[in-house]
Order: C-alpha cells, then structure tokens, then sequence
C-alpha cells in the first residue's frame, strides 16, 4: 500500500491522518537513487573458497544480448533468469555460483566454488562453466583471474613454495585488511590464459573477506581498462609531433611572410585543424576512462589497507612503477592535445586578424577611389549642365527668332537680331535657373 512522507519523519497510510502533520511529497527518483547506494552487494565468502573472474571488454554489444546470455546460463540449471533491464545478479547455480555485473564498457562474470582443494589453483572453477556458453560470450575478455581464498589453518608456505604456486614468478603481497589476510599474486598472465590472486584468511569475517576478493578483483581489471589509451597514446604521439613542427613552422611564417599571404595560411591551419579534431574524436574518450578508472584503482587500493610483508613489494609500490608512468604518459597525452588545439586557436586568430586588417586597407582603398571617382563625377555633372544651358538657350533661342519670323509674315515689322540679342540673357538665365533648381530638388529627395 502507498505511504507517504510527514514532516514529522513518520510514514503512514494513504488516507489515514497525520497527526496534523504538514505531508513532504517525495521526488521522483528517490527511491532509484537510495536503492543505487546498494546496488552491487559484496558476496559473503567463507574460507575455503576459489573462484575464476573475468571481464569481458562488450562496449560495442547490445546489454540485452549481454543479459539474455547471462539468463541462458540460469536456465540450465533451473534458476530464475535476471530481471529485464537488470545490471547486477547472484545466484547459486548448483555446482559454482554466479555474480555478473554489467558496467558501461565491460561486463563480468565471477564463478565460485566453495571447498578445500589440495592446490588452490590446480582445479579451476572456470572448468565447471559450460564450455559452448563461455564460446558464445559476448565481446572479447581483457582480465581473467583464478583466486583461492585459504583458511588460516592452511599450513605456511616457504617463499620457493608460494613462487611455484604462481609458476615461479617473483611475487607481489602484503598483509591486507589491517593485518586480517595477507594476498599475493604475480598479476602475470599465465598458460591457460589466466592471473592468480591468493588471499589467506586470519580472522575475516564473511562479508570482510567478500568485500577484500572484490576489492582485488577490482584492482586488477580495472588497472587493465586503465591501460587501454596506452596504445592509442602510443599511435597519436607521432602525429602529434608532426602537428607540433607544422604548427611552428607556420607561426614562423606567420611573423616573416609579407602581407597578402593569409590565404594559404589558412588553408595551412585549417589541415592542421581538421588533424588535431580527427586525433581528439579518436582519444577524448579513452583518455577520460583512463583517469577515471585509475582513479578507482587508486581508492581500492587504499580500501584494502595494506601492510608490507618483508621482502615483498605492496601492491600499492608495484602498481605505482608500473602502472602510474604509463597513466601519466596517457594523460600528458591528453594535455599535450589540449595545448596544441589551444595553440592552433590562437595561431588562428592571429592570421585571421591580419586577413581582417588586409579588409580594412582594401576597404579604405576603395572608399579613396569612389571619392576620387565621385569628384571627378561630379566636376562632369557641372561641366554637362554647363554645356546643357548652351544647348537648351540656343535651342529656345531658335524658337524664338521662328516665332519672329512669324510675327514679321504677319506684317509686323520686328527686328529679329536685336530681340533674338535682348532675350538671349533672358533665356540663359531662365534656363540656368530652371536646371539649378531641378538638381536641388532632386539632392534633396536622395537625402
């Protein structure tokens, strides 16, 4: 039945009375995001205990494929399948038990097996997996691991004993869960495929010792996920290099060349610029999950709380030589990628400035020469409306001495030359005045 929330901090049924108690509504994803603090419980583990993990890389596989397949695997033995959407399930299939996590690039599989064995990892629990569902996996696997946890009345191996154990690999280990277990483990890959993680109990509890298997289980796949950028860092390195020096050299340009160069500049730039955007969509990505998930072998390793055991290194000391440079590397990477498209905008910039300064001579070239050529046009305006006054008064004047001789066919006796010489100033006049006032009126409808 649906209860609600009362400002008093008590929850009540629907319907009933509060007590007077102003009601809270809650938020829509409360419960989602309380339930995602619990979300991926630790399993209980009570020694002797071994166990094979793997994570398997299925970025580019749909998650219900993952799941269906997870949910095969439960039908075989009867169980009850996964819900629909699910990202995390335990169950105890018979013969080993099943844990299955699905993360954002990768999924993985832990199948365990609880009882004594004369060596920890001569009988792996992975043989009792089906071997035709581990063919149809989704994806690739990047960590496989076999891990034994012993009881703490396992008798006490010499270190030429623990070497053979690990095929006679120099050992990594220390006393973890604040003196509670020691681990060890070579984190090599082995012949069949897969790394070896031992964990002696002293005095774990069941859930103590759950969270410790997970915590270097963690350790291992995600130092693994970790690493992936490392060859694509590799891969761009030379053709950052190659931006780099084109890039100076452009810049070296940019400062001799004389103006009227920007052009092909540009083009310069922006062919460096499409490179740097090709490397960035290719590494942005990677280079992200490489300081994310370094991040969470960092926390883990410092979750397991680890003592040194003489003579051995921690896992905290091996990790850091091996794994921290080729993090570093990867995001010195990341930055030098950064630095180069910061350094292309800004040489960007600059040639676009000295295109915009080219514009504004140019600009101001052109407005001198349409001066100039409106001067000019306008002297010519003044010169034809000079010679317009000629044409039109000895035009009119023509007119008038036709009219003269009109007159004079009339029997009026006029004299044509003189009245043709006193309105000739007349007419000139008239004509200038006329053609002055016409070219005000049209100046003023223009402004």
């Amino acid at each position: 039945m649906h209860t609600r929330i009362t400002a008093a901090g008590g929850a009540d049924k629907a319907g009933e009375r509060s007590n007077g108690a102003r009601h809270i509504r809650p938020h829509p994803l409360r419960d989602e995001l309380v339930l995602e603090v619990h979300a991926r419980p630790f399993e209980a583990m009570v020694a002797p205990e071994r166990g094979s993990h793997l994570a398997v890389m299925n970025e580019t596989v749909d998650e219900q494929v993952v799941l269906q397949h997870v949910a095969d695997l439960c039908q075989r033995y009867g169980k009850p399948v996964p819900p629909a959407g699910a990202k995390f399930y335990s169950q105890d299939l018979g013969p080993f038990r099943l844990r299955w996590e699905q993360h954002t690039e990768f999924s993985t599989y832990t199948f365990v097996r609880h009882g004594a064995v004369r060596e920890p990892f001569a009988d792996p629990v992975i043989g009792l997996v089906p071997s035709d569902w581990l063919d149809d996996l989704p994806g690739t696997a990047l960590a496989a691991v076999h891990f034994a946890l012993e009881p703490k009345d396992t008798p006490e191996r010499d270190a030429e004993a623990l070497s053979l154990l690990f095929g006679g690999n120099s050992l990594i280990g220390a006393d973890v869960a604040g003196g509670a277990a020691c681990a060890w483990s070579d984190l090599r890959t082995h012949d069949d495929g897969f790394s070896r993680i031992l964990v002696r109990d002293r005095s774990m509890s069941a859930m103590q010792a759950g969270r410790l298997v997970q915590r270097l289980l963690e350790i291992n796949t995600y130092r693994l996920v970790a690493l992936l950028s490392l060859p694509v860092a590799r891969e761009v390195t030379p053709r950052l290099r190659y931006v780099e020096a084109e890039l100076g050299a452009l810049t070296a340009k940019l400062a001799d060349e004389p103006p009227g160069q920007e052009k092909a500049l540009l083009d310069r730039l922006s062919a460096l610029a499409s490179e740097i955007e090709k490397i960035g969509a290719m590494t942005s990505n990677r280079f992200s999950g490489t300081r994310a998930y370094h991040d969470i072998v960092q926390t883990r390793l410092t979750q397991i709380r680890e003592q040194r055991i003489q003579g051995l290194q921690t896992f905290t000391e091996f990790l850091e030589r091996r794994l921290l440079p080729a993090v570093n590397f990867c995001n010195a990477t990341a930055e030098r990628l950064d630095a180069l498209a910061a350094r292309m905008e800004r040489v960007g910039g600059l040639v676009r400035a000295r295109v915009e300064v080219q514009i504004e001579v140019q600009n101001r070239d052109l407005l001198h020469s349409m001066d100039r050529r409106a001067r000019l046009q306008f002297r010519l305006q003044r010169v034809v409306e000079g010679l317009s006054v000629i044409a039109i008064t000895y035009y009119l004047l023509g007119l008038v001495a036709y009219g003269l001789h009109g007159v004079e066919a009339f029997g009026l006796h006029v004299n044509t030359e003189v009245a043709v010489g006193i309105a000739l100033p007349i007419v000139a006049a008239l004509v200038w005045f006329i053609m002055h006032r016409a070219r005000r009126y049209l100046s003023d409808r223009d402004e």
